[in-house]
């Protein structure tokens, strides 16, 4: 049996881990659903905590034994999806599935589960500010921040495709605003 999900996409540097991990705090029934990846760790992430960090072998075999809920190839030879034994060791906790995932993860996670999901898409105040606040990271190149934001103008266009749009022009509103949406979801009867 499925219980409920909330599903969280932006593009990268729009704040939404920054909005999840709060609300991980806030809501003690939700558990955060780690996603998989074969890109290389960032700094001071950990494997099994932030992601389970895969090879591209790795990955592609896991996908060939249909272990994935939904997996995607963000960008060339990086691949990130989500692993059916998440999902599974979450539900059978009882709790709510959290997702921080990329924006096809997102459309593809709400298509798959549109009953008991709700999907929120985080909007930046602009592309520009989004390559400041990258920049500010100081965790990629130059060369990755370009990508990066060329990728977000892609994402933004499927903001439309989620069931809320919260705009981070403001990161204590949009915490605010997160809150109420997921407590009128966490309400309904669905």
């Amino acid at each position: 049996m499925n219980g409920k999900m909330i599903i969280f996409s932006a593009p990268s540097g729009a704040g939404k881990t920054t909005i999840v991990k709060h609300l991980l705090t806030v809501f003690p029934q939700f558990e955060f659903s780690i996603s998989a990846t074969s890109r290389a760790v960032r700094g001071g992430e950990v494997d099994g905590k932030d992601y389970f960090f895969l090879t591209a072998e790795e990955f592609r075999r896991r996908i060939a034994n249909n272990e994935f809920v939904e997996w995607q190839e963000v960008y060339a030879g990086s691949y990130y999806g989500t692993l059916k034994s998440e999902l599974e060791r979450i539900w059978a906790k009882g709790n709510v599935v959290v997702f921080d995932v990329d924006v096809q993860g997102g459309v593809n996670l709400k298509k798959l589960f549109p009953d008991c999901s709700l999907s929120l898409f985080v909007m930046p105040p602009s592309v520009e500010e989004l390559r400041l606040r990258l920049e500010g990271r100081g965790t990629d190149s130059p060369e990755a921040i370009a990508k990066r934001v060329a990728k977000a103008e892609e994402e933004i266009a499927f903001h439309q495709q989620f069931d809320y749009v919260i705009v981070n022009d403001d990161l204590d509103a949009a915490k605010s605003r997160a809150e109420e949406i997921i407590h009128a979801f966490l309400n309904s009867k669905s």
